[in-house]
């Protein structure tokens, strides 16, 4: 038996976005910048009509979504083309702490290039709120010279859903546009960039059951309320593509089905948040019950916000198990695929700065695992998950 819970890393691609991805590799494959011939026409309407799917699902307009090769280069995009445009403002950087590897590595490849940059502490390990950034600390960050602040809608590891609508009113009122990377939220709950307020909003095709390779960024336009558009240096250029935000030859299968990925998800949302809420808190109480003093990492699993919203991603459950090394247990956990905090990344062996941040030592890190439930996982899934980890740890203990 084969089950995956590591749907934070990546996701099975519905074979409904398989589907309507099919025609556009054999049979209309033009290149959609090509004019003059239905083959090109064909694919340019596909691209538009994909383009208009996306931005009707986050509350955007069509012009206002750049397609992109993923989240880590609509990241880049978001803050290095924001960041350079701006710099006459000024040249300081905010964020928090707990950001994924895409969002900080071009702030720290900003900060080298003479930026500063602020990394904002969140709550701390046991409470209820834990990964949380407190919006008084946004606020005491920004300053005149604050050319850009980006705050993630969900983490990769914890799961801890921000106030991204709370920050944004309080950039706007320092004239600081807010980059949002919600490449973990979009598909996993209602998201909305107006609600939200973010001027630019990074997210993904394969964290929602669509193909990889195919991202896009959201950069607010001059119609979105009373501020003025967002305007960016593009970071790849040669065709002029796209407005020349983003040059390149449009990829049309994975627009498709990026585009059939999100109509899905948005569909399927109501029912399925809560038949993964309920998957997970039935997966915790089994681990639970293994009498490993396993601990929860991250916000509480029936945490909610002031409004009642949740702050957990549905499917998102972090542990730690005192005493037993992740790695180990990771790899006696045959058939179950999951993630461990010994790393968090494949190419780098130091563990989780997300676990780091919210508290953990570096053993607690080490010893923790990620589970990630996700549209294709069971209620049988979890049962033989918990009873995998079980077998797992009942070895390392044997081994001493």
């Amino acid at each position: 038996m084969r089950v995956y819970m590591d749907n934070h890393a990546t996701t099975r691609v519905d074979p409904r976005v398989v589907e309507a991805m099919l025609p556009y590799f054999t049979e209309e494959y033009g290149n959609p910048g090509s004019v003059g011939h239905e083959a090109g026409d064909a694919a340019r309407e596909a691209v538009e009509q994909s383009r208009a799917t996306i931005a009707a699902a986050i509350g955007a307009m069509p012009a206002e979504v750049v397609f992109t090769s993923g989240a880590t280069e609509s990241n880049n995009l978001a803050i290095a083309g924001v960041a350079t445009r701006r710099r006459r403002r000024g040249d300081h950087l905010v964020s928090v702490a707990t950001e994924h590897a895409a969002v900080l590595g071009p702030l720290r490849r900003l900060e080298k290039q003479g930026y500063g940059l602020t990394l904002l502490e969140v709550e701390q390990h046991g409470s209820q709120s834990a990964g949380r950034l407190r919006p008084e600390d946004l606020a005491s960050a920004l300053t005149d010279e604050t050319c850009l602040a980006s705050v993630m809608l969900a983490n990769n590891e914890i799961g801890v859903v921000q106030p991204v609508a709370e920050l944004a009113l309080l950039c706007h009122g320092r004239g600081v546009p807010l980059h949002c990377d919600a490449t973990q939220g979009v598909g996993r709950l209602p998201v909305d960039v107006g609600r939200l307020g973010v001027d630019l909003m990074s997210f993904t095709a394969h964290k929602l059951y669509g193909p990889k390779g195919i991202g896009a960024l959201y950069v607010r336009g001059s119609g979105s309320g009373d501020r003025p558009a967002v305007r960016l240096e593009p970071q790849i250029v040669g065709g002029g593509q796209q407005q020349g935000r983003r040059s390149g030859t449009l990829n049309v299968p994975g627009i498709v089905g990026f585009a059939r990925a999100v109509e899905l998800a948005v569909e399927e949302l109501a029912a399925e948040v809560q038949r993964l809420a309920a998957l997970r808190d039935d997966l915790w109480r089994r681990l639970e019950a293994l009498g490993l003093g396993a601990e929860l990492c991250g916000p509480g699993l029936d945490a909610v916000d002031q409004s009642g919203g949740p702050l957990r991603l549905p499917g998102n459950l972090d542990v730690t198990f005192p005493g037993l090394d992740g790695e180990s247990l990771l790899l006696r956990l045959g058939g179950l695929a999951v993630s461990s905090g010994a790393a968090c990344s494949s190419s780098d062996p130091s563990p989780s700065h997300v676990l780091r941040a919210i508290g953990l030592n570096e053993d607690q890190a080490r010893s923790s695992l990620r589970f990630g439930l996700g549209r294709f996982n069971t209620a049988g899934d979890v049962e033989f998950a918990a009873e995998k980890v079980a077998a797992a740890a009942a070895e390392l203990k044997r081994l001493g």
